[in-house]
């Protein structure tokens, strides 16, 4: 394409650069990495078509950012917050063995419907994460499960680096930085909040509680929640 990059170019090719990219973390964790495993060849088929469908223009967006990719979820799809069912029904291609539907996905599903739909959303916001690249861990019985960046002072402060590097170049998307809104009002909201008091990346963040929060422990509040993330996405509020 000639000319100037579109908002599509410049995702695609931060994803690009995190296939390259090597993090190190402390011992008993692990780094996915959807760009370079071993589904790589999907995922690029994946994002391509998603970002090149909703994002080839160079309209400013705001940033919705949530942790890290989820071992099952965005990690597999390279896509934040979006199964590979959701995908497959967006892009027609099929990531097999993976059509599970996310809890954090169906609600932000709703959230998005209620917004205006998938164009007029995708149009207002880029959705992403503080932590670019899933982290996993092997619990008691031996399974890998998620982990957090936030889940020793060890393991954010070996991430923190890299953390910082790939915000900064998130703002490069042509992001509107206004205000970003923050999937996570506790340990995400306050580590994105420290960050930004020395970076000065958003002139406001806005926190909003997880998903899972809401479906697991508030589930009789959905629609109670689903109004507030919609009145904070459209002005910013709390």
């Amino acid at each position: 394409m000639s000319g100037r990059a579109t908002v599509a170019d410049r995702v695609l090719q931060f994803n690009e650069e995190l296939a390259t990219t090597a993090v190190e973390v402390p011992a008993g964790f692990n780094v996915i990495n959807p760009f370079s495993g071993p589904l790589k060849g999907h995922v690029r088929e994946v994002t391509t078509s998603f970002y090149r469908r909703f994002y080839d223009d160079h309209q400013p967006r705001r940033l919705v950012l949530g942790s890290s990719p989820a071992r099952r979820g965005t990690a597999v799809t390279g896509v934040p917050f979006a199964d590979a069912e959701l995908l497959k029904s967006q892009s027609g291609i099929k990531i097999e063995g993976y059509g599970i539907s996310r809890v954090s996905t169906g609600f932000l599903d709703d959230v998005i419907s209620r917004y205006g739909g998938r164009d007029r959303f995708y149009t207002d916001f880029v959705m992403s994460f503080v932590c670019p690249l899933g982290v996993s861990r092997t619990n008691a019985e031996g399974r890998e499960v998620n982990a957090n960046y936030y889940e020793t002072k060890k393991l954010t402060e070996s991430l923190r680096p890299f953390i910082v590097k790939t915000l900064k170049r998130q703002l490069e998307f042509g992001t509107d930085t206004s205000v970003c809104y923050c999937i996570g009002s506790g340990e995400n909201f306050k580590f994105l909040s420290q960050v930004n008091t020395e970076e000065h990346f958003f002139e406001k963040i806005v926190p909003l509680e997880h998903p899972r929060f809401i479906t697991q422990y508030n589930s009789g509040r959905k629609d109670e929640f689903i109004e507030k993330y919609v009145g904070a996405l459209r002005d910013g509020r709390y």
